[in-house]
């Protein structure tokens, strides 16, 4: 029988990797589970409270990191962004493979936390979606119509930092089409699991 695992998908922020886990929950409904994680920035228009995230106010957020209750966590764009163990435990109890969009801090405090937690060693699989270029992440931040500028030089300031990071990650997606992309992270998703 095939493994179950834990699969971080991360890149810097316009990379596709939210496109991506979209597409993946979408095509294996009742294989693959998505982990919410929490933070304290607003919600977007449409996000939904507990499916797209758990948002939280700044002080009961660092409340809950003080008491231990994250695995892992970082301040991002002067939000913060982290994974909380019961949402994660909680789900390895079902035989469901389970889906993380996370940013690279938070991917290589998961890869550290793996270290002294045997049960996140043996299932953690890390692709990073690595886009061709900052003029390709420009534009598909552009295109999101959420950011002014000011939030999108500090996005493609951190992206400059990330990109570099991409060796990190177990698996490497160079994104081109959305279709090319998924393509690869299903390639990838087979091997890991010991599909191929």
């Amino acid at each position: 029988m095939p493994r179950t695992i834990i699969l971080i998908i991360s890149g810097p922020a316009g990379s596709g990797k939210t496109t991506l886990c979209d597409a993946l929950l979408e095509h294996y409904p009742d294989q693959v589970e998505r982990v919410v994680t929490t933070t304290t920035r607003p919600p977007r228009p449409g996000e939904v409270e507990g499916l797209d995230y758990h948002f939280l106010q700044r002080e009961a957020f660092e409340k809950r990191v003080a008491a231990g209750e994250f695995l892992e966590w970082a301040e991002i764009h002067g939000n913060l962004y982290g994974s909380q163990k019961r949402h994660l435990v909680d789900k390895l109890r079902s035989d469901v493979d389970l889906l993380l969009n996370i940013d690279v801090q938070g991917a290589a405090t998961f890869r550290e936390a793996a270290q002294s937690e045997p049960y996140l060693a043996e299932r953690l699989v890390s692709v990073f979606v690595r886009p061709q270029d900052l003029s390709q992440l420009r534009a598909r931040l552009e295109g999101r119509g959420s950011e002014n500028e000011a939030s999108l030089a500090r996005r493609l300031k951190t992206a400059e930092e990330e990109i570099p990071r991409a060796a990190e990650f177990d698996y490497v997606i160079d994104s081109q089409t959305r279709e090319e992309d998924f393509n690869h992270l299903l390639q990838f998703y087979h091997q890991a699991k010991g599909l191929e």
